[in-house]
């Protein structure tokens, strides 16, 4: 699996989520409203979600173990911070 196009939308309004993201995949499949969100041991990604029974919010999609979540999570970053640089 190959991310071959990652798109930075910039929030502008105070708060914790910083930006939402949308990668492409190979290609052929797009996952939409990925969240860059400020925590307090600094930026992280959480995944589009919507809300289930109660309070409680299960993701939509998502990667199924860690070191995919670590790979994608480090190139939104990256792609972020290129965003908010350009931006300055």
């Amino acid at each position: 699996m190959q991310i071959t196009d990652i798109r930075v939308r910039l929030i502008e309004k105070e708060g914790k989520m910083k930006a939402a993201v949308s990668i492409t995949i190979d290609d052929e499949f797009v996952v939409h409203d990925i969240k860059v969100i400020e925590g307090e041991k600094g930026l992280f990604i959480a995944m589009p979600s919507r809300r289930g029974t109660g309070e409680d919010y299960r993701d939509i999609a998502h990667p199924i173990n860690s070191e995919t979540r670590n790979r994608l999570q480090s190139m939104i970053l990256e792609a972020y911070d290129k965003a908010t640089a350009t931006k300055s």
